[in-house]
C-alpha cells in the first residue's frame, strides 16, 4: 500500500487535516484569535529553515532576523492587529555554529522590535542539523477584524505595494544568470535586493482603514499578506470567502523597469516574501483609501460563481497555470 508524504500530501492539505484537531475555524487564517475578558489577542507562528527560505549566500544574519520579525508582524496585520506586544523566539543550531552570528541574528531581530513595536517575552533552543528560527507573535485585536473568509461579491480586490521584488532581490542573490535581453538597472537591482532582505510591512494600514471607512456598521473585511505570493493570496482569499476574483492586468502596480514576458509575469504573481497586504473593500470604501494613500492600488474584484481566479485579459489566463510555491 502507498504511504501518503508530506510531499504528496502539501501544505494546504496538511493544515486542513491538523485542523481537525482543533476548535473550528481555528485554521482560517494565519492568525489564533484568543478571546479574553478585556483584550482579544492574536497569536501567528512561522519559520524560517537554512536551505527552504534562506542560506549565508542569500542573507547575512542581521536581515535574517529583521525578516523573521517581519514575517510575524505582517500574518498579524493582516488579521487586524493594532499593536504588538511581543514575540518568543526558539532557536535550532548546529553545535559548531559561531556565537557571532547568532548575536547578529538578535541584533536584526531587535532592530524590527524597535521599528514595529513589541519585546522578545522568551523562547528555546536545541541543537540541530540546520538552522531554524521559529517565532510566535502575540498582537492586540482591534476595532477591524481582517479575516480571508470576509470578501463579498462586489468587493474591490486592492493591494499595498508592489509584488515581485523579493523574489528577484533572491535571485540576484543567488548569483542567477539572467537572460543578456533583459538589462537590470541599478536602482531595480538595490531596491529588489533591500525587498529580500529587509520588507517593510505598513503600521498605518489600519488606522487609514478607519479613517476612510464609509460605514461604521462594517466590522469585518477580507484580506491576506502575499507571503506566499500574490496568486496564493488571491487564491486562499477566494477559497475562503467562497467567491470568484477577477483581476485586471493592466491594473496591476509593477516597478517601472520591471521587465516583461511571461517569466517575469511568473516572478511577480508567484515569487513570494514581499509581505504585502491583499484585501477587498465595498466600492466607496476602496475609493477613499486610494485616495488616502497612493500605495494602494485596486486591482480587480470578487463576484458571485466557484471559488477560482480569472483574468479580465482572458489571453493572460494561461499564467494561472503555474504552480505557487511549496513548503513540501
Amino acid at each position: 500500500m502507498h504511504k501518503e508524504i508530506l510531499e504528496d500530501i502539501g501544505e494546504k492539505e496538511l493544515i486542513n487535516r491538523l485542523g481537525k484537531f482543533m476548535p473550528k475555524n481555528q485554521i482560517s487564517d494565519d492568525c489564533a484569535l484568543i478571546r479574553t475578558k478585556n483584550k482579544n489577542l492574536l497569536v501567528n507562528t512561522d519559520s524560517l529553515v537554512e536551505n527552504v527560505h534562506f542560506n549565508d549566500i542569500t542573507i547575512c544574519p542581521g536581515d535574517l532576523g529583521w525578516k523573521a520579525v517581519v514575517s510575524n508582524i505582517s500574518d498579524l496585520l493582516s488579521s487586524g492587529s493594532k499593536k504588538t506586544i511581543g514575540i518568543t523566539i526558539s532557536l535550532v543550531l548546529p553545535s559548531r555554529t559561531e556565537w557571532i552570528w547568532v548575536e547578529e541574528l538578535y541584533k536584526g531581530i531587535n532592530k524590527a522590535l524597535k521599528e514595529y513595536g513589541g519585546v522578545i517575552l522568551g523562547g528555546d533552543c536545541s541543537k540541530g542539523n540546520e538552522k531554524i528560527i521559529s517565532i510566535t507573535a502575540f498582537g492586540i485585536q482591534g476595532e477591524l477584524e481582517l479575516r480571508r473568509n470576509a470578501c463579498k461579491p462586489g468587493d474591490i480586490i486592492l493591494t499595498t505595494g508592489i509584488h515581485g521584488l523579493s523574489k528577484l532581490g533572491f535571485l540576484i542573490q543567488n548569483k542567477t544568470n539572467f537572460d543578456k535581453k533583459f538589462s537590470l538597472n541599478e536602482r531595480l537591482i538595490a531596491k529588489s535586493v533591500e525587498h529580500f532582505c529587509r520588507p517593510r510591512v505598513y503600521p498605518n494600514f489600519l488606522n487609514n482603514l478607519l479613517k476612510t471607512r464609509s460605514n461604521k456598521k462594517i466590522k469585518r473585511i477580507g484580506c491576506t499578506d502575499s507571503s506566499d505570493g500574490l496568486f496564493q493570496a488571491l487564491q486562499d482569499l477566494a477559497s475562503a470567502s467562497k467567491c470568484k476574483a477577477i483581476i485586471n492586468y493592466e491594473k496591476m502596480p509593477k516597478d517601472k523597469d520591471w521587465p516583461q514576458g511571461d517569466k517575469w509575469d511568473g516572478y511577480y504573481f508567484y515569487g513570494g516574501e514581499d509581505y504585502e497586504l491583499v484585501f477587498s473593500l465595498p466600492k466607496k470604501w476602496a475609493k477613499n483609501l486610494t485616495k488616502l494613500d497612493k500605495d494602494i492600488n485596486e486591482i480587480g474584484f470578487f463576484a458571485d460563481g466557484e471559488p477560482s481566479i480569472v483574468f479580465k485579459e482572458s489571453n493572460k489566463n494561461k499564467l494561472l497555470n503555474k504552480t505557487p510555491f511549496k513548503h513540501f
